[in-house]
């Protein structure tokens, strides 16, 4: 698997419809209007650790 920038997953949230909510340091946390929770993602990063990556793809339901 290819490493993914912060911004990348960022961009691919905003694009399935999650919207900033909080930024608190160097973390943002991204809601949705209907899907459950929130899906928190550090940003800047350049290289996001692959579980870190498995995490989000499980809190956002979506496939990076």
């Amino acid at each position: 698997m290819a490493s993914h920038s912060s911004r990348e997953i960022i961009r691919t949230l905003e694009q399935d419809g999650w919207y900033s909510v909080q930024t608190t340091g160097s973390h943002w946390q991204f809601k949705h209007k209907t899907k459950p929770g929130r899906v928190t993602v550090p940003h800047p990063r350049k290289d996001i650790p692959l579980g870190t990556v498995k995490k989000i793809e499980k809190q956002a339901g979506i496939k990076l």
